[in-house]
């Protein structure tokens, strides 16, 4: 089993910053990709920002320039610093992480969530 652990959420004005952080833990070999989703009221779960174990980065264009995903592979930890944050970035933040078993299958985890408010 994974167990991730996100904190950092929490209430913002625009334009502040906040920084999440998701450690994984539990039986694994190894972690495959790394990376958050978010989840507006009455929307879907929508991509933020992924970072695969090759260390490249995609993000959603709506995040791009503002927010910079990172991971510390030491402590199987990723990041997500939000800078110049709006009020249209508030929602659940997931983390995500992909293991890889010592069996070689592929496991997809998700965390419980964190709340970012942005708002005056």
């Amino acid at each position: 089993q994974v167990q991730l652990v996100e904190s950092g959420g929490g209430l913002v004005q625009p334009g502040g910053s906040l920084r999440l952080s998701c450690a994984a833990s539990g039986s694994f070999s190894s972690i495959n990709a790394m990376g958050w989703y978010r989840q507006a009221p009455g929307k879907e779960r929508e991509l933020v920002a992924t970072m695969p174990s090759g260390g490249s980065t995609n993000y959603a264009d709506s995040v791009k320039g503002r927010f910079t995903i990172s991971r510390d592979n030491a402590k199987n930890t990723v990041y997500l610093q939000m800078n110049s944050l709006k009020p249209e970035d508030t929602g659940v933040y997931y983390c995500n992480v992909v293991v890889i078993t010592r069996n070689l299958f592929k496991f997809n985890n998700w965390g419980h969530g964190t709340q970012v408010t942005v708002s005056s």
